[in-house]
């Protein structure tokens, strides 16, 4: 996949407003839950997504939160896919939080 440009970065951004841009190659957001095991519930999905995608985030676990970064190496900054993964990634946490 091919790095996207940064107005289209920008524009990717309106479909994922919970995620932030940092260091203008990373899309980032922290996921809150209830309990401690919400959130590793949360982590095995996205690792299994992530594994069936190929495209693995940063996870970070600081008890009931869960912070994913993404970004693409072999394009050396965000692709659609990045943004694609954000869009799932979403919807498993709407499930499991719940």
């Amino acid at each position: 996949m091919e790095k996207l440009t940064p107005s289209e970065v920008q524009e990717k951004l309106s479909s994922v407003p919970d995620w932030r841009l940092t260091d203008e190659k990373w899309i980032e957001r922290k996921f809150r839950f209830r309990d401690y095991l919400k959130g590793i519930d949360f982590v095995q999905s996205v690792a299994n997504l992530s594994e069936q995608a190929n495209h693995h985030p940063f996870i970070s676990i600081d008890y009931k939160v869960v912070t994913l970064r993404i970004s693409s190496w072999n394009a050396k900054g965000l692709t659609a896919l990045d943004f694609e993964l954000a869009t799932k990634y979403d919807e498993v946490y709407l499930k499991v939080k719940s």
